[in-house]
């Protein structure tokens, strides 16, 4: 099965600023200036420890197939804004950034690079939209549905969302994010032709609806699925009608011809009353092998909610509030300039506001993860610039950027570059990862993060550092920004 999606041609996939400021550029023959641009995110969804890497593998595919046809020239051209010139220039428009980005699966935290592009400025400014698309979608659901993989405790999760879904590639690759983050499979038929995951799914009321009774309804799908047999039993009345009515056909139907009942699914209701009350009903029966299934706009909190109440569920179908990620729909990923070279010289540069939260990290820079030797467990993650390497047989003090007295030294860490290279002058040289692999790789590092980063609420908040040359260069930005000095290169004098 093949794990990147062949999208129809997506070039034109930007906010229009993008090609005005292109077109500037190109009036202003700043065409082959080389500039580098990151990509980070701000806050974790619902105010989590964690978020997870996804979309890598479209993103790739997207810059791959990055052209300009024809009719998309010839829009441009009749907005009557665009130089003739600009506009031949797309028509040969080549990719040939470089491009490095930290490997999908991985967990990831606010203000690091995570993805990092740099090459002549139009282009590295004309993926901007696609890139953050592409990324903070599925970057949300991954991390949504980790949470709530968690809070189920080791119960199979079902991702049920694909009618939920904000259009057609937000339910396609949205189940494609949630099994990276950790469910069991989807409804989403699609979902599992393109990228191999399981497709999982019974029956919905309608079933029932269609035959004359409850009763010949489950049986009419025990007949036709004896070996996977799992009935809705909540279409009329769950304790009195239902689940009497899926013990009759267990006895009558299956148990004679050798198979038994597999399971039965709770839709609406009491969740916690009515699963402890059929489990018991089953158990009477002798179908103590008979899992249940719950489903009904689940989340993380409801999940650990029932499970405290003593629910008896073993499996879950979580659709609206995962393939939306409803609690917070939008992820806070961002894509800003961090270097320009002018005359062969390298310019950082950083946004300053008002508000701390939208500064940036000057310079172009690289991230590692720093890893505790003796337990594997991760101690921080470090970014430095493009240049600094760092020496793990020796000790190391960081140091919290924002009030930099406080500071930890480490004596047996390893530090591992996170950001990996995918694009060398606009050749690909990234392997496709399966999504089998990308998914145990997600599952490893999860492992590797401290238990009160995994908090629902009040997580511990992980150090994201500043080596001491960053940390410098993004101070004499401020320093100057303080004394009225805003031109980069006063930094230098």
């Amino acid at each position: 099965m093949m794990e990147t999606m062949q999208f129809t041609n997506h070039s034109m996939l930007t906010d229009y600023y993008e090609i005005t400021m292109s077109n500037g550029y190109f009036k202003h023959g700043m065409k082959d200036t080389i500039a580098v641009f990151d990509m980070f995110f701000r806050n974790v969804p619902e105010d989590g420890g964690y978020a997870i890497m996804a979309g890598v593998e479209q993103m790739v595919n997207y810059l791959e197939h990055l052209r300009f046809t024809e009719d998309d020239v010839a829009y441009l051209r009749g907005l009557g804004v665009f130089d003739e010139a600009f506009l031949d220039y797309l028509k040969r428009f080549k990719f040939e950034c470089d491009v490095w980005s930290v490997p999908e699966g991985l967990p990831i935290f606010p203000n690091e690079p995570i993805v990092k592009v740099k090459g002549p400025i139009i282009q590295a400014q004309l993926i901007e939209t696609m890139i953050l698309l592409t990324i903070n979608h599925q970057s949300l659901i991954a991390t949504k549905s980790s949470r709530i993989v968690r809070s189920a405790e080791g119960r199979t999760v079902m991702e049920f969302g694909a009618r939920r879904a904000q259009g057609t590639w937000a339910s396609v690759l949205g189940a494609r994010a949630a099994y990276i983050g950790g469910v069991a499979g989807t409804s989403c038929t699609l979902s599992g032709e393109l990228f191999n995951i399981p497709v999982l799914g019974t029956m919905a009321h309608s079933w029932v609806q269609a035959f004359p009774s409850e009763f010949e309804a489950f049986k009419a799908y025990a007949l036709a699925y004896p070996d996977d047999c799992q009935l809705l039993v909540d279409t009329y009345n769950t304790l009195k009608s239902g689940v009497p009515n899926a013990i009759r056909v267990a006895r009558e139907v299956l148990e004679p011809v050798g198979k038994r009942l597999k399971a039965i699914r709770i839709d609406s209701g009491d969740l916690a009353y009515l699963t402890m009350t059929a489990r018991k009903m089953l158990d009477e029966a002798g179908l103590e092998d008979c899992t249940i299934t719950i489903s009904n706009a689940l989340d993380e909190y409801l999940i650990r909610d029932l499970a405290h109440q003593g629910a008896c569920f073993n499996s879950l179908g979580v659709g609206e509030r995962l393939i939306t990620s409803r609690a917070e729909p939008v992820f806070s990923g961002v894509y800003k300039m961090s270097m320009i070279e002018r005359e062969g010289v390298q310019e950082p540069r950083m946004k300053i506001s008002d508000n701390p939260g939208k500064m940036t990290n000057p310079g172009e820079k690289n991230l590692f993860r720093l890893y505790n030797r003796e337990t594997g467990q991760v101690e921080a993650d470090l970014i430095t610039l493009a240049d600094e390497t760092i020496d793990d047989t020796k000790p190391l003090t960081i140091f919290d950027p924002l009030h930099s007295w406080k500071r930890k030294t480490l004596y047996s860490f390893r530090a591992v570059p996170l950001l990996k290279p995918i694009f060398v002058k606009g050749v690909r040289c990234h392997k496709p990862r399966d999504i089998e692999e990308i998914r145990s790789f997600c599952k490893k590092e999860m492992a590797t993060l401290w238990p009160s980063l995994l908090r629902f609420e009040n997580p511990q908040t992980y150090y994201v550092d500043l080596s001491d040359k960053l940390w410098a260069l993004r101070q004499s930005f401020l320093d100057n920004a303080s004394h009225g000095i805003f031109e980069p290169k006063a930094i230098s004098e």
